[in-house]
């Protein structure tokens, strides 16, 4: 039997990933030519104009990390995981304001990236508001 939170949050995490993928996609075009597929991930990783898209790296791998778990999901667990999303990509007040800044920036110049935010609003909304 499948885990409906489960899915839920998997299918939070997928489309994280595609969110972020396009925000990396647009934010190296900003940045120039970057050579390899390995110069890229070094700037990526390292370089500072990358930096700011750390915050959603790492909440992707921690929920990446809490899902190859097999301890079930109760509901406040997963409204703490939309909490922590929407305090990064909105529409709740931002944890990190440069992030927030950046993110709408973005949000406003890529279709690409507006697209990948309303999947991600989707599969929020599937997931229950914390208490």
């Amino acid at each position: 039997m499948t885990d409906p939170t489960r899915a839920a949050l998997r299918d939070l995490a997928s489309s994280a990933r595609k969110l972020h993928k396009a925000m990396l996609d647009v934010e190296t075009q900003y940045f120039g030519a970057v050579g390899g597929v390995l110069e890229h991930l070094q700037l990526v990783t390292n370089h500072p104009h990358f930096a700011w898209l750390l915050k959603l790296s790492g909440l992707m791998a921690e929920l990446d990390e809490r899902l190859d778990d097999d301890e079930p999901f109760d509901t406040f667990t997963a409204g703490e995981w939309r909490t922590a999303f929407e305090q990064l990509v909105g529409p709740r007040p931002p944890i990190d304001e440069d992030f927030r800044k950046r993110y709408l920036a973005l949000l406003h110049d890529a279709p690409e990236v507006a697209m990948a935010h309303s999947v991600l609003r989707q599969a929020l909304a599937r997931l229950p508001q914390a208490e």
